[in-house]
């Protein structure tokens, strides 16, 4: 079968598509078909090894795992012979953790894993980003930041896949929602529900006079320290990257009062994170979620692919189609 194959740190070019081996499913696993992929953020900094911390799980000199991608979504293509409960033909989304490749045609997933039945209201695109920007983003919203009916939330980075699903989930929690991007993005994310929109090229919220009850930080371009002065006196500051900036302030956290806030959403009991998901297939059709998909990548384009989510200016979702 294709896949990308990643065999050292580095930038886009290290990413190669290869012929490599299929992968044979265990008597408790799934082989799956992928169909889409995403192609994140996440995904370049298990490319590039970055921050460097995070080769404590991704490999110290390498990475573990050669091919790259964690969410998918796909059909059921053969199973091991304990699997119960699905047929080849299902569709399917999820994420395969740490062990990662879904960049391939073909990858294979436990059946205690994340793993769920696609809704048919969905694409394959659209199941197969569901795992990044809508699921990190409902966490972090809801158990993080405990984002209720009437708070003050600003999005910073608020047009990327993260900021996309967070301007609307929080929308949809009843938070009166600010986000932050650039000036090619205002209209946009005024047009995903943002009560207010910053431009960074003219403004830096944290000179502002308005206070915040969360600031969710979705591409770690500010610091606790600096965004305290706009937090309530509760207020939370939440990054999905672990940095120093946010580590030590977090070590601080005092019962109450200001307060730093990191997760590693992708590392959750596999229950917590099945049961955000099937959360996230129940309210998104009420929503009437937009999923932005920006573009589509064959595997062959891959290293363009990563050269536009490094350059920080993706809108929304970029896709592997396979």
């Amino acid at each position: 079968m294709k896949a990308v194959v990643v065999t050292k740190y580095g930038g886009p070019e290290v990413l190669q598509v290869q012929e490599v081996a299929m992968p044979t499913p265990k008597d408790n696993e799934l082989l799956i078909k992928v169909h889409g992929a995403c192609i994140s953020r996440a995904g370049a900094m298990m490319r590039s090894g970055t921050p460097k911390m995070a080769r404590l799980f991704l490999g110290l000199s390498k990475p573990k795992n050669d091919i790259p991608g964690a969410c998918f979504a796909g059909v059921v293509a053969a199973m091991g012979s304990n699997v119960q409960g699905y047929e080849v033909g299902d569709a399917v989304f999820g994420e395969a953790g740490t062990a990662f490749g879904t960049n391939a045609e073909f990858v294979t997933v436990s059946t205690e894993g994340v793993v769920l039945p696609m809704p048919d209201f969905w694409s394959f695109e659209e199941a197969a980003i569901m795992c990044d920007g809508p699921l990190t983003s409902l966490n972090f919203l809801k158990n993080l930041g405990q984002v209720k009916a009437g708070q003050k939330v600003l999005v910073n980075g608020a047009s990327g896949s993260l900021g996309v699903a967070a301007v609307q989930l929080a929308k949809y929690m009843g938070a009166e929602v600010t986000g932050v991007c650039s000036t090619r993005n205002v209209e946009f994310v005024k047009s995903l529900g943002a009560d207010y929109v910053i431009d960074y090229t003219q403004e830096d919220f944290t000179n502002g006079n308005v206070q915040y009850d969360v600031v969710y930080d979705t591409v770690e371009k500010t610091t606790f320290r600096k965004s305290k002065k706009v937090l309530t006196e509760n207020g939370v500051y939440m990054c999905p990257v672990l940095s120093c900036d946010v580590l030590i302030p977090m070590l601080g956290n005092k019962f109450r009062g200001k307060k730093a806030k990191f997760d590693a959403t992708g590392l959750k009991p596999v229950k917590e994170l099945n049961k955000m998901l099937r959360e996230l297939t129940e309210i998104i059709p009420e929503m009437g979620y937009n999923f932005v998909i920006e573009r589509r990548y064959a595997m062959e384009d891959i290293v363009e692919a990563h050269r536009v989510v490094d350059s920080g200016r993706k809108r929304g979702n970029l896709v592997l189609s396979i």
